[in-house]
């Protein structure tokens, strides 16, 4: 991401290399055989060296990296400061050291235990001073590695080497060294675990006492991380979308209706996600509102609070995401577990917190997605969710065919150079423009707006998806002589609908281009795609996907990791 640092222990100690910048492939200057790395996104201090992990203590016996927020950093610095402690950083993570140095210190006047147990008590008794999502990785000058989960996820890997000396990994994501290792621990929040000679040994954070943990058998081994053919990876996974639609498919009939079921009896279904999610979780509520006719309500995760007075035993919260890890969904799901809500997921990353603490677990199966923008996920997600919706209704046969049918449609356009050809002379078009707007209703709403997130977060170019029956109301202002306007229009009962706001924009000067399977006199270009009736939803999210690569790339910027954004959003 923003920087980088690795420490690595040595015969000279522990020696830290930190740069500025994404993780280069050039070789370090330092060696040896236990280290800890991080790459950083900034969120509090500025992006220098100094601020990248991981961070010494003063006398360097130990290095720290740190996965989250702590939410009371400026009142325990306050109080280290007045205890003696120097700062050198803008970081929250900082205090986390001094608080463990702090908290040796105390134990190394009333404990004789040896000084690597008085690091893991430190540690313990740190964490129960930190207020936030924080997870750290402590490496010490004796070889021995701590780490210590509470809310941002840690998970364990190993494999034995041929000589059979254990390698160890540890990780924010499994995904991560998937392919170097058999087996797999997902820590629970509020435990610790320290390796070291005498082995891994476990702990529950807040008891002190030793928890019995099992590894499992790493289910994303072999998995294709590969770009293939492809020159980035955002393109190959737009071309994975048939792929992920037939996955969809394979799901047990019986477990679409257990939930079907479970949705039926609810008092209140909440959908729940964030960003790309977030416009997945809507659409998958449209559905249960259309198919279902359930009063389902979408929730964006960080924006959840107001309903929290009103979340209640009796009630399911239903949650789709890429990592299972996002921590301002987390924080919904855990207050409704609470409650006595049940929960269901449909999640692509195996082991992850959202996926442990449901009721209804549901796996995308759709393989890694290694573009930080989400794309044939969100394709995933709002496939399930229509079939769950059809289940509800009674009619999952009849769902699984049109789906079927859509993964069929969706292939045969990706393999359609000149329809590839088309989007990508239309996308070097509107790269050169700083504002854009997307029209849409009904079933398209959330495409258009998922179509917008996608074209902000790729090309860096403003862009607003506004409801089409909005338009009128107030976004008709920005509307002047060559404004380019996307629209997307069904052959559905809202399609007059639609084209009346496409007229109005075109009456202020607008430029339109029509995303539909039929031709209209108020397009200026007109991008063809097939009517699959109930799945054209999600058969007109693919142009968006294709438009947004295709603008990125003709800006020049970093496509599969675009600035300022992360895969996997651990903190608040």
């Amino acid at each position: 991401y923003d920087s980088w640092g690795v420490a690595v222990l040595n015969s000279n100690g522990i020696e830290v290399s930190k740069q500025v910048g994404v993780v280069t492939t050039d070789p370090l200057s330092i060696h040896g055989n236990i280290g800890i790395g991080h790459t950083r996104w900034a969120t509090h201090g500025a992006v220098t060296e100094d601020n990248a992990h991981p961070h010494y203590a003063a006398d360097k016996s130990f290095v720290l990296a740190h996965n989250g927020i702590t939410e009371n950093a400026e009142e325990l610095k306050a109080m280290l400061e007045k205890k003696g402690h120097e700062f050198h950083t803008e970081t929250d993570t900082e205090t986390i050291v001094r608080l463990i140095e702090e908290k040796r210190k105390q134990l190394a006047k009333i404990s004789r235990a040896p000084l690597e147990m008085r690091l893991r008590e430190a540690v313990r008794a740190a964490f129960k001073d930190l207020r936030g999502r924080n997870t750290i990785i402590i490496l010490a000058k004796d070889g021995e590695v701590i780490a210590a989960r509470n809310g941002s996820p840690l998970v364990l890997g190993t494999k034995e080497n041929r000589k059979n000396n254990s390698e160890l990994y540890f990780s924010s994501d499994v995904l991560s060294f998937g392919a170097h290792v058999s087996s797999v621990l997902v820590m629970e929040n509020g435990q610790m675990v320290s390796k070291n000679a005498h082995g891994v040994q476990v702990m529950d954070i807040a008891k002190g006492t030793k928890v019995t943990s099992k590894f499992e058998k790493n289910a994303i081994v072999g998995a294709d991380v590969d770009k293939g053919a492809y020159d980035h990876y955002m393109l190959k996974e737009i071309h994975d979308n048939p792929l992920v639609i037939r996955q969809v498919l394979k799901e047990l009939d019986a477990n679409y209706k257990k939930l079907a079921t479970a949705i039926k009896k609810a008092k209140t279904v909440y959908m729940i996600g964030s960003g790309t999610a977030g416009a997945a979780a809507a659409q998958i509520a449209f559905y249960l509102r259309v198919y279902g006719k359930i009063r389902a309500v979408s929730l964006i995760g960080a924006e959840a609070s107001d309903y929290y007075p009103l979340i209640r035993k009796g009630d399911l919260l239903i949650s789709p995401s890429q990592s299972g890890e996002t921590a301002d969904v987390l924080e919904v799901l855990e207050l409704a577990k609470k409650r006595g809500a049940q929960i269901a997921s449909h999640v692509n990353m195996p082991g992850s917190m959202m996926t442990r603490m449901s009721d209804f677990k549901f796996m995308a199966q759709a393989g890694p997605e290694i573009c930080v923008m989400s794309t044939k996920i969100f394709v995933s997600q709002i496939a399930w969710g229509y079939l769950v919706a059809k289940a509800v209704g009674g009619k999952l046969t009849e769902g699984k065919k049109n789906l079927q049918s859509l993964a069929n449609t969706v292939d045969r356009q990706l393999k359609d150079a000149a329809w590839m050809s088309d989007i990508r002379k239309l996308a070097t078009k509107l790269a050169r423009t700083e504002d854009l707007y997307l029209l849409g209703k009904g079933q398209n709403l959330q495409i258009i707006k998922e179509g917008m997130v996608k074209i902000i977060e790729g090309s860096y170019i403003h862009a607003h998806g506004i409801p089409a029956g909005d338009l009128k109301h107030y976004a008709i202002t920005l509307m002047e002589e060559g404004t380019p306007v996307i629209a997307v229009v069904s052959n559905d009962e809202l399609k007059a609908s639609v084209l009346n706001a496409i007229h109005e924009v075109k009456a202020r000067g607008a430029k339109v281009v029509g995303v539909s399977p039929t031709n209209a006199d108020q397009f200026n270009d007109w991008l063809k795609v097939p009517d699959t009736r109930e799945t054209s939803a999600i058969m007109n999210v693919v142009p968006l996907q294709l438009l947004a690569y295709y603008m990125a790339l003709a800006r020049g910027n970093n496509i599969d990791k675009p600035r300022n954004i992360a895969k996997s959003v651990t903190v608040k």
